[in-house]
């Protein structure tokens, strides 16, 4: 996929551009199931449409993922926010986030992480990005280190201590 454009009229590899977004799309959705509001067709059609509105041409494949991560979990956090603007009187939907022990009854909703995760990339971006492919998008270790171009050990160091720093901001005692 080097140097792809998300214009399926100057792209032939849309079909591979969908494909990508599709298996990320039901990483996503693995990772929450409480989420049931939202389907994974939905979510791939909405970042598609995110990412063709921005109209630009991608380094790689590695670049492309990344993006669509963080479009992806836009989607989810307005999602989310729209859903929880419709309530009254109540909190958000608790979901379960994948890779964490979490204190709270049923796990930690979306906003809480979403806040977390900018908390974190202000302070370690390429910490940031490591929970994101890791726990949103589902890469083992292996492809987080080929995606981020780094090596497998500073992977490993990086979620050692992102997840601590996680779990201590999202079980605040």
């Amino acid at each position: 996929m080097s140097g792809f454009s998300t214009r399926p009229a100057h792209d032939a590899a849309f079909g591979e551009i969908y494909t990508t977004l599709r298996t990320m799309a039901d990483a996503y959705m693995r990772r929450f199931p409480n989420e049931v509001t939202l389907q994974a067709t939905a979510l791939v059609h909405e970042a598609y449409l995110k990412l063709v509105r921005e109209s630009k041409t991608y380094a790689d494949q590695e670049h492309f993922v990344r993006t669509a991560a963080m479009a992806m979990r836009q989607i989810l956090v307005d999602h989310a926010r729209a859903r929880n603007s419709r309530k009254r009187g109540g909190g958000a939907e608790q979901i379960t986030f994948g890779g964490f022990e979490i204190a709270a009854p049923g796990g930690v909703d979306v906003l809480l992480i979403h806040d977390a995760l900018l908390r974190l990339q202000a302070w370690d971006p390429r910490q940031s990005q490591i929970v994101e492919l890791r726990c949103f998008m589902g890469l083992s270790v292996a492809e987080i280190a080929q995606n981020l171009h780094i090596s497998e050990a500073t992977v490993k160091r990086d979620w050692a201590m992102a997840r601590a720093w996680l779990e201590r901001e999202l079980n605040p005692k």
